[in-house]
């Protein structure tokens, strides 16, 4: 039996022909495994989609209660089956009710992680390594040039920039889903116990992360109905990348602007955003851990996917693990919009 007779590349997606399903399409189809809520792998109208239950909600306030025909929850771990075809979810550690879909059929295990990241974020669920004879792994940072710090550091520069500056407005470019919820409570964690302040297009999500049980303190909007700039010296606001290009950054008083990307880790990108203070955090692997993972499950073969295919493709090579990139579309950056 071939890999290709479990999984195998369409342009609507990664699709698995016995359980006649789709992981993560990207056009609409009868029935879509998500691996999470992030807008380029979870997509409304498809007929049927089964997800966590974390992510199902999370879809349902980003596009609606009619996102899809039907919907059906799973937890972390529960057997199913799918046309005989035994599926599990397990933790990607990624965002709130992010996982890798674990497919068996036959004898074989591939595992679709979508998007993950094996460091500690008490935001998400723990990513858990999944013994499989074929991996399909995400290489968004997939370059030996990124290698995150912890993001204990970067909060610290944050906090530390903050004390210099008092008089001026910290702006930190965040999305919706995951990085703006993770920035908060890693502000908290590290001892930062005043107001952050967020963007009116942050609230929804950071009131479901509460809802599970995520406490993320006071999240008071950073609206006109503030006051004066002034008002905003010396605080932390959180906002969507979009909002930096429009009016609402006008309303804060000298505002030094911060972005929070694995991106951050390149001065073009840097400057392109216009970041004063740029903030390495990510919510996915960096090179060292893509190989870690990969020289940990050891699996038959790994295909690599939407982002630098190549070079972690040429890694396993040379690690004596066969390899091919996939080349799928679709799968960008989370939208900022």
């Amino acid at each position: 039996m071939r890999f290709e007779d479990i999984l195998l590349p369409r342009p609507e997606g990664l699709y698995c022909p016995p359980a006649d399903a789709f992981i993560d399409p990207v056009r609409p189809v009868p029935r879509a495994l998500i691996t999470h809520a992030h807008a380029d792998h979870a997509r409304p109208g498809h007929g049927a989609v089964l997800a966590t239950p974390e992510t199902l909600e999370i879809m349902a306030i980003r596009c609606g209660e009619g996102f899809a025909g039907t919907t059906q929850a799973t937890a972390y771990g529960a057997p199913l089956d799918v046309g005989g075809v035994g599926i599990t979810f397990h933790p990607a550690g990624h965002v709130l009710g992010s996982a890798q879909i674990a497919i068996r059929h036959r004898g074989m295990t591939a595992v679709v992680t979508g998007d993950y990241k094996t460091r500690p974020d008490p935001t998400s669920a723990p990513w858990q390594p999944v013994p499989c004879d074929l991996l399909v792994t995400e290489a968004t940072f997939g370059l030996p040039v990124f290698r995150h710090p912890p993001a204990e550091a970067e909060i610290a520069k944050l906090l530390a920039s903050l004390a210099q500056f008092p008089e001026r407005t910290h702006l930190v470019g965040v999305y919706a889903l995951g990085k703006a919820q993770r920035m908060a409570r890693a502000l908290r964690d590290a001892g930062h116990d005043a107001p952050i302040y967020i963007h009116g297009a942050l609230r929804r999500l950071c009131d479901y992360y509460e809802s599970r049980g995520i406490a993320l303190g006071d999240l008071p909007g950073a609206t006109i109905e503030r006051g004066k700039k002034r008002d905003f010296a010396g605080t932390i606001v959180l906002g969507p990348p979009s909002a930096f290009a429009a009016t609402w950054i006008r309303r804060f008083a000298d505002p030094l602007v911060a972005f929070a990307s694995g991106w951050m880790r390149v001065r073009a990108r840097a400057r392109q955003r216009g970041a004063e203070l740029p903030l390495i955090v990510s919510d996915h692997c960096d090179w060292d851990e893509l190989t870690a993972v990969i020289d940990h499950l050891r699996p038959a073969e790994v295909w690599v996917t939407h982002g630098r295919e190549e070079a972690l493709v040429r890694w396993c090579t040379l690690a004596g693990v066969a390899a091919r990139p996939l080349h799928l579309v679709g799968y960008e950056d989370e939208p900022e919009a």
